[in-house]
């Protein structure tokens, strides 16, 4: 198993935090593909580290998703919020997918799947802050999703993917029309 990004080390050789929450994570997906512990892994890295800031990535009216690392097992990636910026509407494309709030507060934004053949605006189902330390959950069986920063401030959050999702489905909030979407880095 090999990470596509790896920090460094910390005074006294020991790895740095982010690197240490890579070999966690791999070892929890190695157990169980469903990451039953990764939570609480997630949780405990951003509420006591700050090495991340090296990945993150902002560009104006933009979110930007800055990668971490990639492996078979699991993607991680930090994600830059500009004020006043939203993720589309999406799915997970199957995957288990959590998220760290590094810095600021996050908001999710659940949606009920569209009816086949409906057209029409998506149905929001409810929403909830995240505060920095705090962990989120989403997989398809839940929910659709929109993430953005809460009171129009910047916010930085960690995401983690059960296995690497290159395409995902958007939905256009007005019309429910489904919008199929490569997923890129801003950086890695």
């Amino acid at each position: 198993m090999s990470a596509v990004r790896v920090g460094g080390t910390e005074p006294g050789g020991e790895p740095a935090p982010i690197v240490a929450l890579q070999r966690a994570l791999a070892g929890e997906f190695e157990r169980d593909p469903r990451g039953p512990r990764a939570a609480a892994i997630l949780g405990a890295y951003a509420r006591q580290h700050v090495d991340w800031r090296g990945f993150a990535h902002f560009a104006p009216g933009c979110y930007t998703r800055n990668l971490v690392a990639r492996t078979e097992h699991y993607e991680l990636l930090v994600l830059c919020w500009q004020p006043g910026v939203e993720s589309p509407i999406h799915d997970h494309a199957g995957q288990h997918c959590w998220m760290a709030v590094l810095e600021g507060r996050i908001e999710e934004v659940h949606y009920a799947w569209p009816e086949p053949d409906a057209r029409g605006a998506m149905r929001a189902r409810g929403s909830r802050v995240f505060e920095a330390g705090q962990v989120a959950y989403i997989d398809d069986g839940i929910a659709l999703h929109l993430v953005r920063p809460a009171d129009g401030r910047l916010g930085v959050s960690l995401h983690l993917y059960a296995r690497p999702i290159e395409r995902c489905l958007a939905y256009d909030a007005a019309t429910g029309a489904v919008l199929p979407r490569q997923l890129t880095y801003h950086s890695a």
